[in-house]
């Protein structure tokens, strides 16, 4: 497969799935935000200043915003186009791709794709987003999984099917664990969180909702909140499909398939470090991660994705390019010297 096609569709995949997530953590957080309205304005700009520092956006925030409030966060969290990680942004940015390999995908996708774009682009949706913000991010979150719809169903399953999985996957454990760590002033450096509050509760609540995993955390343990068994959920499930494991694992297989490797070997670094972090993830506990403190842990997760990303870049998009350089300079010598 082409590096440029096999890139593109990286990247399509990785910004949907962004701007599915962003939708989840905007609209949880501004529910929650309704909660809070005893609280005066400070409280609630602290309330949203986290779900900011989770993107790690903080710097283009400030410039942008010099003065933080509510409204100032959710506009560049949901429509500002300087910020690349905004949802309409990260829509914009997945089209371009999906332009670029229209004849890789169906046609249903792009239409639906292309709709959503234009949604956004319109002055509705602003109306939309004043008049029912549940309703406008429910209206994303639901043309997201409407997208992941198609290409499950129409899809060949050949390299460009394992790009697509590799993208989504790495960008779903990426923001799993940035919605994990958005409360992450509350943690304690080292060790379990102790007793709860109810205010505690609520927001640990929202950090399940925004992960769409409130009923199965409820399934497994019942109404009571207990910190170490979201992050058991959201960090280390087999099974639940948006925790980091399962998350990781589908990676690991989609990059294996690319190459052809069994899962006892790899033949590139993206190969050898994917399967390195789901054995981590596989023997990894939650006092162990209490241990080391849940936001290091965290932070040094995020790391060990980026650096991933990187290797996947370099085996698969970077060299590819710099051999179709080489061949084609090496072509201009030969046609010089004959």
């Amino acid at each position: 497969m082409l590096s440029r096609v096999a890139n593109s569709l990286y990247w399509m995949s990785r910004y949907i799935e962004r701007a599915d997530n962003t939708a989840r953590l905007v609209d949880v957080s501004l529910q929650l935000s309704l909660d809070l309205q005893h609280f005066d304005e400070h409280t609630l700009d602290s309330h949203w200043l986290p779900v900011v520092q989770s993107a790690g956006d903080e710097t283009l925030f400030s410039a942008l915003h010099p003065i933080p409030t509510s409204d100032a966060v959710i506009e560049f969290l949901v429509f500002q186009t300087e910020n690349t990680n905004s949802i309409l942004s990260s829509v914009m940015l997945a089209r371009e791709n999906a332009r670029m390999v229209r004849d890789q995908i169906p046609n249903e996708f792009w239409e639906e794709l292309n709709r959503l774009y234009l949604f956004l682009r319109s002055a509705g949706a602003r109306a939309s987003f004043r008049s029912d913000p549940t309703q406008f991010f429910q209206e994303i979150k639901a043309s997201a999984l409407h997208l992941q719809g198609i290409t499950h169903a129409t899809v060949v399953r050949n390299e460009g099917w394992r790009f697509i999985q590799a993208g989504k996957y790495i960008e779903r454990a990426d923001k799993t664990s940035r919605i994990l760590d958005v409360r992450h002033a509350a943690f304690p450096a080292r060790g379990a969180p102790g007793a709860i509050t109810q205010a505690g509760a609520l927001e640990w609540a929202a950090v399940l909702r925004s992960c769409s995993a409130w009923d199965a955390y409820q399934a497994l343990h019942g109404a009571e909140i207990l910190p170490a068994h979201v992050a058991d959920l959201l960090l280390l499930s087999e099974d639940f499909p948006r925790s980091v494991r399962f998350s990781v694992q589908q990676l690991n297989t989609a990059l294996r398939r690319i190459s052809g490797v069994g899962d006892e070997s790899f033949s590139n670094d993206a190969e050898k470090l994917s399967g390195r972090l789901l054995a981590e993830l596989f023997y990894g506990t939650t006092d162990e991660i209490f241990d080391q403190g849940l936001h290091t842990y965290i932070d040094a997760l995020q790391t060990k994705l980026n650096t991933i990303g990187e290797a996947l870049f370099r085996t698969y998009i970077l060299h590819a390019f710099q051999q179709i350089e080489d061949d084609q300079i090496r072509q201009q010598e030969e046609q010089q010297q004959q």
